[in-house]
This record gives structure tokens, C-alpha cells and sequence, in this order.
């Protein structure tokens, strides 16, 4: 079993706001994934955002730990970038596996715009 640690999250809020400018994001109605070069580390790096309007906060950090569970599953998919998971209200409505299935299309969205990009 993987460990995703403490050297994998973006904690300062600088860090995300340069991401967040980057405007380098890929989305849908219940998620946007912003990411950006990542020359400081041999891994890549993430931060999770959810708003208030969200819920409360059981339930914002039940969404949370669904994610960070769902990133973990699949690493394979993270390529050495740092990653801004944007949380939008609607994805309350969805399952585990209903985000799971957004989050990895998503990310593999955002891997074909790369190599488009190259």
C-alpha cells in the first residue's frame, strides 16, 4: 500500500494562488484540476480546495479523504506537476465511485491536453 505523505501537499497559500494563475486547468460541473511545472521536487504535489458552500465540515472532509483515497489508488496517473483540486459544490450528489470515475477522466484529460501542448 502507497503512502501519500506530507512532502505531497502544497500548504502554502502562494503556491496555490501561482498554480491557480497559471491557468493551465482542465474541469467539468463538479471538479477543476489546475496544475503547473514542478521543478523543485522528484514527485508531483497536490492541495485540495473546497468552499464553504460545500456543506459543513464533516462533510467537506469526507470529500477530502475521498479524494486523497482515490489519488492514492492511482498514482500512476500523477505525473511530477503540482496539482490544485478545485471542489465544486455539485459533487455532493456524487458516490465514491461516481468521483473516482470524474477525477481519473479528468486527469487523463489533462494528460492528452499536455501532450497536445508539447
Amino acid at each position: 500500500m502507497i503512502s501519500i505523505n506530507k512532502e505531497y501537499s502544497i500548504k502554502k497559500s502562494q503556491e496555490i494562488d501561482r498554480i491557480i494563475n497559471n491557468k493551465n486547468s482542465v474541469g467539468n460541473k463538479y471538479f477543476a484540476i489546475y496544475k503547473m511545472d514542478n521543478n523543485e521536487t522528484s514527485h508531483f504535489r497536490f492541495s485540495l480546495s473546497i468552499g464553504k458552500k460545500y456543506g459543513i465540515a464533516v462533510e467537506r472532509n469526507l470529500m477530502k479523504r475521498r479524494i486523497r483515497e482515490i489519488i492514492r489508488k492511482n498514482i500512476y496517473l500523477m505525473k511530477k506537476l503540482d496539482y490544485v483540486f478545485v471542489i465544486k459544490p455539485l459533487s455532493k450528489e456524487l458516490n465514491f465511485n461516481e468521483i473516482e470515475k470524474n477525477i481519473i477522466y479528468l486527469l487523463k484529460k489533462e494528460e492528452n491536453k499536455w501532450r497536445k501542448n508539447m
